[in-house]
């Protein structure tokens, strides 16, 4: 058994199944340089657990990750919510490349976040972007990646497993646009119907928060703004994450 207050300084923990099997994957995968300092387990659960226990016992041993039984109570300790069955991961920090024409995805679909205020939020577009097949995501210099535990949980994962650049917006922005990417901002005025709209990729898709929406710095270098019908009259935005999944879903079909 261990005891790992002293070793584990910050950053982020990780908790459940979903989140450090994403995390692993992840690493295997060489998109994600996050250390892992450990990850632990609760003894009472050994038996009811033992055949997800056993899978990231033989995932640790290949990327000689510390597969440690915790102390009685350290997780619930450490742990910020209810749902970690027992599980969870202590991590250090993750690294995001700033984006440049060279290093970022040839012929992709990124998506810009702008003014997200929510964690929840952020992770649920995510979990939705990676599913309909983003190939990595823009983050401002500050973001919601600083609470990776959350947004993984938000995100089953995706946040560990999508490639992700830092930088600020604009200069990002520029980046994509420099590397071919044509930018399509989510919005309402002077915009294209999502179904007529041109999502070809390389795209870069800008979704904005729904309090402050898309900044103007970054809405001048739009190439298109494209708009989400609604099946009925109604005034207000849709959420980030529903704004994002709707139009991730149509670069799909676009690009199927």
């Amino acid at each position: 058994m261990c005891n790992e207050s002293i070793r584990y300084i910050d950053p982020a923990v990780l908790e459940g199944m979903t989140s450090i099997t994403a995390l692993l994957n992840a690493k295997q995968a060489g998109v994600n340089d996050r250390e892992i300092f450990s990850v632990l387990y609760d003894g009472d659960r050994q038996e009811k657990k033992a055949g997800e226990l056993k899978f990231l016992r033989e995932a640790c041993e290949k990327l000689r990750v510390p597969f440690k039984q915790a102390e009685p109570g350290f997780i619930e300790h450490v742990a910020s919510g209810n749902t970690h069955g027992g599980i969870v991961a202590l991590c250090g920090y993750r690294h995001f490349p700033e984006p440049t024409a060279e290093n970022l995805p040839k012929n992709g679909f990124l998506c810009l976040l702008d003014g997200i205020e929510d964690p929840y939020n952020f992770g649920y577009a995510l979990r939705s972007l990676y599913a309909a097949g983003c190939d990595g995501i823009l983050l401002g210099e500050r973001n919601w990646m600083t609470a990776a535990g959350l947004v993984a949980r938000a995100s089953a994962g995706a946040s560990e497993l999508l490639p992700a650049f830092a930088g600020p917006v604009k200069k990002s922005v520029l980046a994509a646009k420099e590397a071919g990417y044509r930018v399509a901002a989510a919005g309402i005025r002077n915009a294209v119907p999502m179904y007529r709209a041109d999502l070809k990729k390389p795209l870069l898709l800008v979704v904005g928060g729904e309090k402050r929406g898309i900044s103007a710095a970054v809405s001048s270098l739009c190439d298109l703004t494209v708009r989400i019908e609604y099946g009925r009259s109604f005034r207000g935005s849709l959420s980030t994450a529903a704004a994002a999944t709707v139009l991730g879903f149509e670069v799909l079909r676009q690009n199927s």
